[in-house]
């Protein structure tokens, strides 16, 4: 009785519970741990120290990092493995509970995703020594080429700079902005440079006027932090992109730039990666990936984060 009681007081402590439930499902490093929570390392590293000396939680050394796990049910004692279903029970009246399950994916994904850390190091060194014709520009037009004829929906464009760009290879380019003059100014572009494919649209991100399940690729380039509501955005995106079409955002990463605000109309001071990818489940994607893509060198050292899903 006094094994449960006790196990019973670990339980009842919300950051204990929520260490327990990520554990269950995938062993951990403290690392690992802060981000999914946001909570310092002391904090983390404290509640684990409880959870091993009561026999929950057990560790093991790989290489350099140290990874955390629940200890297996043969490993429990019966009666402290009976009290499963109390902890489901508690889980589900925590509203964290489901954001640490999004944040626990992104984390993995990270974990997994080797291709990602080749990128960055390549992202800090591309662009350091002079290399003639090389430049990201000339890399986004050659993806874009690459690009089969699609019906594309740029989403917040601008003057349309991304719609021109990608008017060369679409089949057919909507780009949709909230002001009157940035509509006229990309519509005398798109005529000037004779783009009959590209068509500029009044309309606002949360109610694009473009027919439902139309679409085969929609984008938001650093547009979504000028929404008001950006889940109804995204779930808007949703509703005209055919099944199967995709969306991409690229964003900035959240910071604390309050400035932005100001000097470029920024609703949002950007998203966290947890943030959109639970935007994007929300309104109903799938094969939902995120991912920190730059970093600027620069003060106040803006990120941009990329985000896609299917429909």
């Amino acid at each position: 009785m006094a094994s449960t009681l006790n196990f019973l007081r670990l339980v009842a402590d919300p950051t204990r519970l929520r260490l327990m439930l990520l554990l269950e499902q995938e062993e951990l490093t403290v690392a690992e741990l802060q981000e999914i929570l946001g909570m310092g390392q002391s904090r983390i590293s404290s509640h684990l120290a409880q959870l091993k000396r009561a026999g929950v939680v057990q560790d093991r050394r790989a290489g350099k990092n140290v990874y955390y796990g629940l200890t297996t049910a043969r490993e429990r004692n019966s009666t402290r493995a009976k009290v499963n279903e109390l902890t489901r029970t508690l889980a589900r009246e925590m509203p964290e509970t489901v954001r640490d399950r999004t944040a626990l994916k992104v984390t993995l994904r990270k974990r997994q995703d080797k291709a990602r850390e080749y990128f960055d190091q390549l992202a800090g060194k591309f662009g350091r020594s002079y290399c003639p014709g090389r430049s990201w520009q000339a890399l986004a037009h050659t993806m874009i080429a690459l690009l089969p004829p699609l019906t594309v929906a740029d989403l917040g464009a601008g003057e349309g700079t991304l719609s021109q760009l990608l008017a060369k290879n679409a089949r057919k380019v909507i780009a949709i902005d909230n002001a009157p003059k940035m509509v006229e100014f990309g519509a005398q572009l798109a005529k000037k440079h004779g783009f009959k494919n590209l068509e500029y649209r009044l309309g606002d991100l949360e109610d694009p006027p473009i027919t439902k399940n139309s679409i085969d690729l929609a984008i938001l380039s650093q547009a979504l932090h000028h929404a008001i509501h950006p889940q109804q955005a995204i779930a808007a995106a949703h509703l005209i992109l055919k099944r199967g079409g995709r969306l991409v955002i690229l964003d900035l990463l959240s910071h604390r730039f309050e400035r932005a605000r100001e000097l470029y109309a920024d609703h949002w001071l950007g998203f966290s990666e947890v943030q959109l990818h639970e935007l994007l489940e929300g309104a109903g994607f799938e094969n939902i990936e995120v991912r920190v893509v730059s970093r600027e060198k620069e003060s106040p050292h803006f990120q941009t984060v990329f985000a896609t899903g299917v429909k």
